[in-house]
């Protein structure tokens, strides 16, 4: 007698059902792998841009504090020129305004219309400008003046000797400008000033904060700049996409809405210039 042995195996239903299940947890897997390349790369761009401003804050910071500083009693200052006068303009003039500088009349602190970017400049001594560059000097300070702008999305700053500007000294260095940034949307200022000789108010600290455009005014009036108030909005280096994309209010700007959908990240800081409120404590009210 023939015994028949039963095969044992999967049915057709069943190897259906274990390929959809497959199907099914390939999918996920794929989708959390997607999900974290792109968390990773979000981290990385909001990483690069919160760097990219704790830099870009503490180099304003670091070249604008010391707006303002005029020693006649140090030794290195140059003295080629009359230095009690120049101490009077540097001190009173830490933001120059147009219309200051015989020599660069278009030079100054400059509002731009609208939501463009605005045009800080300042005054001080120091041995270098913002770039680095000495004018011709060798070991001795010098007025400096420094300007700020946004050249396309490049940040950058350019240096001149304040001499040159007033009308006292020829041109030695040239003007050209140096990067400080790059990707940056918008750069906005705005300006503390202190009336102490109107309120009768020796303790320097700002009563408002202004446009470049009302400094001259104001300055007129017989009051300082002590502060400034810079805001910046940067754009990531990366490809990631963000839609939509949000509304920035710098300062007392309109709102802006960036063109591109890419991540964008708001800085602000508010610099005190000791210097000046040292000047403007200083003076007979």
């Amino acid at each position: 007698m023939n015994a028949y042995r039963k095969q044992g195996g999967f049915s057709l239903i069943e190897l259906m059902i274990s390929l959809a299940l497959g199907l099914i947890i390939s999918a996920a897997v794929v989708q959390v792998m997607i999900s974290n390349n792109s968390t990773e790369r979000l981290n990385r761009s909001i990483a690069s841009a919160q760097e990219n401003g704790r830099f870009i804050i503490a180099r304003l910071r670091n070249d604008l504090i010391m707006t303002g500083r005029y020693d006649m009693l140090q030794p290195d200052l140059n003295t080629d020129v009359d230095i009690v006068v120049e101490a009077a303009f540097v001190q009173n003039n830490p933001i120059p305004v147009v219309g200051d500088y015989s020599n660069g009349l278009t030079k100054g602190a400059i509002e731009g219309a609208g939501t463009t970017s605005d045009t800080l400049m300042v005054a001080l001594q120091a041995s270098k400008d913002c770039r680095g560059a000495t004018h011709g000097y060798v070991g001795e300070e010098f007025m400096v003046v420094n300007e700020y702008f946004l050249d396309g999305t490049s940040l950058k700053c350019r240096g001149f000797d304040g001499r040159v500007l007033r009308g006292l000294k020829a041109v030695v260095d040239n003007d050209s400008a140096y990067t400080l940034l790059d990707d940056v949307v918008s750069f906005q200022v705005q300006y503390g000033i202190t009336d102490n000789i109107a309120s009768k108010d020796n303790s320097a600290r700002p009563v408002k904060f202004i446009d470049a455009d009302t400094l001259g005014a104001e300055k007129a009036a017989g009051a300082l700049v002590v502060a400034i108030r810079i805001a910046l909005l940067l754009k990531a280096d990366s490809d990631i996409v963000i839609s939509p994309v949000p509304k920035f209010k710098l300062l007392n700007e309109e709102p802006i809405t960036p063109s591109e959908k890419r991540l964008y990240k708001q800085f602000e800081t508010t610099i005190t210039l000791r210097n000046s409120k040292n000047f403007a404590r200083s003076r007979n009210i």
